[in-house]
């Protein structure tokens, strides 16, 4: 599985990149968490950063989500697969 961060590298972007790889670590699910920074690539998914894309599903945009949040948008895509 595979946790997209989506932003140009703003403090809020990289907040959310620290609470994804921890929520990841939390969740005990094999998942790789990566940056997005690429403008045109952010674009496709979100209007707004930070974004968060959890297994091609977007699950946020514009804002920082707690790390518990996204633990469960984690586990929830893992138990689908």
């Amino acid at each position: 599985m595979e946790v997209l961060v989506l932003g140009p590298g703003c403090a809020n972007c990289r907040k959310t990149f620290e609470r994804a790889k921890e929520a990841v670590q939390r969740a005990g699910v094999p998942a790789e968490v990566r940056k997005v920074e690429a403008l045109t690539e952010i674009a496709r998914c979100v209007m707004l950063t930070p974004g968060v894309v959890v297994a091609g599903n977007v699950k946020c945009a514009g804002r920082v989500p707690e790390v518990e949040e996204t633990v469960g948008w984690v586990r929830t895509a893992d138990s689908v697969r």
